[in-house]
């Protein structure tokens, strides 16, 4: 039987998985690998709030891409609302990015 505990962990799958499909609009990499989500956290009642970064502060598409990140993650089945929360601290550098994303970048 689940728990509520393996319901949470089994939406937060869920939505890495779809943050997976968000990719940065100045660099070829997914917003999850980048390492611009600092932090996912589903309550008791499946709310999602998900703290990000971006690559610069002044990133032109900041808007659109916090837009894009809420409506998926909105969209998922399970998931009764999301709120992105938008930080500049700690500051991203590419020590956050994946393995996997040095390794596509050819910086590995």
């Amino acid at each position: 039987m689940k728990t509520e505990h393996d319901n949470i962990l089994q939406l937060e799958q869920e939505i890495i998985k779809v943050l997976r499909s968000i990719y940065d609009p100045e660099i070829p990499v997914n917003i999850y690998d980048l390492g611009l989500i600092y932090n996912i956290d589903v309550d008791e009642k499946n709310r999602v709030t998900i703290t990000m970064t971006l690559t610069a502060p002044n990133c032109p598409l900041a808007d659109q891409l916090v837009a894009e990140v809420t409506d998926k993650t909105g969209a998922i089945e399970g998931v009764a609302g999301a709120d992105i929360r938008l930080v500049f601290d700690p500051p991203w550098d590419r020590g956050m990015m994946s393995e996997e994303a040095l390794i596509e970048l050819g910086w590995l």
